[in-house]
């Protein structure tokens, strides 16, 4: 790539091309701006584009995720309730060749440098390969997770073997009749265990905390099956977006203590035999505030899971008496056959709290308990520095100078999760101070990015030259975030909704727990009158700024 690349004078310049950035891109498009996207992958498709590992899926279902374009869903139909990776790779090549979108994309566009002009009220992106534009509005539609975490193990550059972080996968993986270990317990480790357990000579999962996984229950989606419900998709789309979570499911009003033991059981069985996140999501919602329901969670998720584990010590630790953590307080993950394939008996569990890596050597791994267990591969499946760190990695210098990294080195600061002090025009999509985490993607990302959209449309025709939020909002949209999370029994627990995953990170709530319906309210209200934002037109008169 040549660095005597033309310079791009955009009015809006979006980085990412996932769900959050062609949806960015095919909406603001019809306002007739001119607007563009770097993306740092080969193609689009964000967070698919990126997580090739074995077994890669969506855990949320079919037909809630997915883009609500007509022009979109007329013409794809799916294959599975639950997608995998490959066939959203082809959905997203499918969303390109409909919105033709990639007309309007420059990938391997890695944005490293980003600056800001305060006088001329733009911004300058620079990437990796030589890229340079300039632009009114930045939106960083980077997502939650990208930026992949790799916990400081002592030696890990000394092992002689083969080293995956499961983001980025690679084309060969030594994983077949070899000796493989397996560090997680998320959502993308119970996905890697479940396919490598079936081909590798002998697996080793080693977890810190057991997970509270639920089924799945996957099945396979006839081509007449989506004919027909398309009829209804509309009005799908709009209940999902008039829920919190963007699922469409039925929520239950009033307390599991309502309901007699035997009236609860009825019900429960009834949700969980729907698979995916029926139990959690259209359940009675105390148990997220009141430790007794918690606890009825947690036993009826263990009679259901007890059962799969054969090997008494794998069950003990696995699906202990004592939930390792208050249900629903960290992410569940869907599983298929998860607990039937660490039941094997080419399988190890090593509880990472009783035995703690020591060190990584030329042939393995050491544990506290001084064993040295020898592999082919090891595969990093620890996840991400999620919410923010995309954000903090990239150069992006505001109007102060600072970057994500020093502006939020003491906590996270946004207004509305959309829009930080010292960065005027810039505008963030799924990502931290927002439902992001609670939240099934698309859905929130529709409605974000439409709100953003009447928000340029105003300043435009406002004449408005820049915004940006002021502190005094932003610490107001914390606080309101905290007292609500305290609320509830997430400060229990240590998760990456609470940045508790990265060593250093302040302990926070990260994501807005209001749901999509009551977030969209709020910032509608906020932005209808610019409250909590500095407001510069471009008529001389108001040069200096007007505060609102």
């Amino acid at each position: 790539m040549s660095t005597t690349e033309p310079l791009r004078e955009l009015d809006v310049l979006i980085i990412g091309a996932g769900f959050g950035g062609c949806y960015s891109l095919y909406k603001l498009r019809q306002l007739g701006l001119n607007v563009h996207v770097f993306d740092a992958g080969s193609y689009l498709g964000g967070v698919w584009h990126w997580n090739t590992y074995p077994g890669a899926r969506v855990d949320s279902e079919i037909p809630y995720y997915q883009f609500s374009m007509p022009e979109v869903w007329r013409k794809w139909n799916w294959s599975e309730r639950f997608p995998s990776g490959e066939e959203l790779r082809a959905y997203f090549k499918h969303v390109d060749e409909s919105l033709h979108l990639s007309k309007d994309i420059t990938y391997s566009a890695n944005v490293v440098d980003v600056k800001y002009d305060e006088p001329a009220a733009r911004w300058t992106i620079t990437t990796e390969n030589g890229h340079k534009a300039v632009c009114k509005y930045l939106i960083c539609a980077t997502g939650s997770s990208f930026k992949p975490h790799y916990p400081a193990f002592k030696n890990l550059n000394t092992f002689q073997g083969q080293v995956i972080h499961s983001t980025r996968w690679p084309a060969v993986a030594n994983t077949k009749n070899a000796r493989v270990a397996i560090i997680g317990s998320g959502a993308t480790a119970v996905q890697c265990t479940q396919e490598i357990a079936k081909e590798a000579h002998h697996l080793t999962v080693y977890i810190r905390t057991a997970s509270i996984s639920l089924p799945m229950f996957q099945r396979s989606m006839s081509e007449l099956e989506q004919r027909v419900s398309k009829s209804s998709y509309r009005s799908i789309f709009a209940y999902c977006r008039k829920s919190k979570s963007g699922l469409g499911y039925d929520t239950q009003p009033g307390s599991v203590h309502d309901l007699t033991d035997q009236e609860r059981e009825e019900f429960w069985e009834e949700l969980w035999s729907r698979g995916g996140f029926n139990f959690n999501q259209a359940n009675y919602r105390d148990y997220l505030v009141d430790e007794k329901a918690n606890r009825l969670m947690y036993e009826f998720w263990a009679k259901k899971t007890r059962p799969r584990l054969t090997n008494p010590a794998k069950s003990a630790f696995l699906v202990p008496q004592e939930a390792p953590f208050a249900f629903g307080t960290k992410r569940s993950s869907l599983e298929q056959d998860y607990y039937e394939c660490l039941d094997q008996d080419n399988v190890e569990v090593v509880d990472l709290k009783a035995n703690p890596i020591h060190e990584i050597t030329k042939k393995g791994i050491i544990c506290q308990d001084g064993v040295e267990r020898e592999f082919d591969t090891i595969v990093m499946a620890t996840g991400f520095d999620a919410m923010t760190g995309s954000l903090t990695n990239m150069n992006i210098r505001g109007r102060d100078g600072l970057t994500f990294q020093e502006r939020w080195k003491d906590g996270v600061f946004t207004h509305l999760g959309l829009c930080s002090s010292g960065c005027p025009n810039l505008f963030m999509i799924y990502g931290p101070q927002a439902p992001t985490a609670f939240s099934n993607g698309p859905v929130f990302i529709e409605s974000q990015v439409d709100i953003l959209v009447d928000l340029i449309k105003k300043l435009s025709s406002e004449g408005i030259k820049s915004i940006e939020a002021l502190r005094g909002a932003e610490e107001q949209w914390k606080q309101a975030i905290q007292d609500a999370n305290d609320k509830t029994l997430m400060p229990l627990t240590d998760s990456w909704y609470m940045g508790a995953n990265i060593p250093g990170k302040k302990r926070e709530q990260l994501n807005y727990l209001g749901g999509i319906a009551n977030y969209e309210r709020e910032c509608r209200a906020a932005l209808e009158t610019l409250d909590g934002f500095n407001v510069i037109y471009e008529s001389d008169k108001h040069s200096n700024g007007s505060v609102k």
